[in-house]
């Protein structure tokens, strides 16, 4: 009985070890293989207006900035105020001053799995600067901007400046081949550089206006510049209808790789050792030959022994 209950232990305990020793490799080697996959869903902006730009002030030899902006929005948002005002410290008595005016302002940002977008339309506005508050800046009737990013796709920016445009009252015409240059005397210079666009292979940006501006307002009897509203000089660049787009990862390029393991094509043996022959190896092999090896000895020894007890 003793050795009865001593042989059946020994022989099971060799073959659960040696098939756990066995599957132990392969699961392992599984698990350190394995990818993580990482998504990317694309990103959009638009704005209608954004200003960079340095104000000197009459009674102080300092600058003051004024950077604001107009319906900047990033997906998924929109909006369209078509309004916006301003206010700097030592200009205009501290009072709030129009920027920029119009019937429609909007912006709109979009992203999905499979596109992103940024559009923007502007129509009927008037951009004002500080110091010239009753003399617009730059008039016009259209623009837009879009830009288009589908997955797997190449990226699309278009701008259009449509209709009339006027800078510091003078009624101008645009050219898509290069920038325009506006001098008055005894209000400033601006330079407008029209619809400009960019794309890339997954980007994409498209601008209708950018305005680069040396203003200075016209002089009064005592001093260059309004004494009311405290402006000598306004100096810097806007951008007017802005959009932008990144395009969502292409799900054909990056599906992740397959963490199924592989199918067992080991050749299979007699009954009893089937699965246990393989052809190459690695670096777990003899470790795992080693073990089974030694189990197997230890088998045989305690049979051996259980036979000698039982004579």
């Amino acid at each position: 009985m003793n050795g009865n209950h001593f042989r059946m232990p020994a022989r099971r305990l060799a073959t659960v070890a040696t098939a756990s020793a066995l599957a132990a490799g392969p699961a392992a080697l599984a698990g350190a293989g394995a990818a993580h996959a990482t998504t990317d869903h694309g990103r959009a902006s638009a704005v209608v207006l954004r200003t960079g730009l340095d104000v000197s002030l009459l009674n102080k030899s300092v600058n003051v900035p004024l950077a604001v902006s107009l319906n900047e929005v990033q997906a998924p948002q929109s909006a369209s105020k078509t309004a916006l005002t301003a206010e700097l410290d030592g200009v205009a008595g501290g009072k709030p001053f129009a920027v920029l005016g119009a019937d429609v302002a909007a912006a709109r940002a979009t992203v999905s799995a499979s596109r992103a977008e940024g559009s923007v339309r502007l129509a009927h506005a008037k951009l004002h600067v500080p110091g010239l508050p009753l003399l617009s800046l730059v008039e016009v009737e259209t623009v837009t901007a879009q830009a288009t990013c589908e997955a797997g796709k190449q990226p699309v920016a278009s701008s259009n400046v449509l209709g009339a445009v006027t800078v510091l009252g003078k009624r101008v015409t645009l050219t898509a081949g290069g920038p325009t240059e506006v001098k008055v005397p005894g209000a400033g210079e601006v330079r407008l550089d029209l619809s400009q666009r960019q794309t890339t292979s997954r980007t994409a940006a498209a601008t209708a206006l950018e305005l680069k501006v040396s203003v200075n307002p016209p002089p009064s009897s005592t001093s260059r510049g309004d004494p009311q509203l405290n402006v000598a000089e306004v100096e810097g660049t806007l951008t007017l209808a802005r959009a932008t787009c990144e395009s969502p990862a292409d799900p054909a390029k990056s599906a992740p790789p397959s963490t199924d393991p592989a199918p067992d094509v080991r050749p299979q043996g007699a009954p009893g050792v089937a699965g246990l022959a393989e052809t190459g190896g690695s670096s777990t092999t003899p470790y795992i030959a080693g073990g089974a090896l030694a189990l197997v000895v230890a088998g045989g020894g305690a049979l051996v022994l259980a036979r000698r007890r039982r004579g």
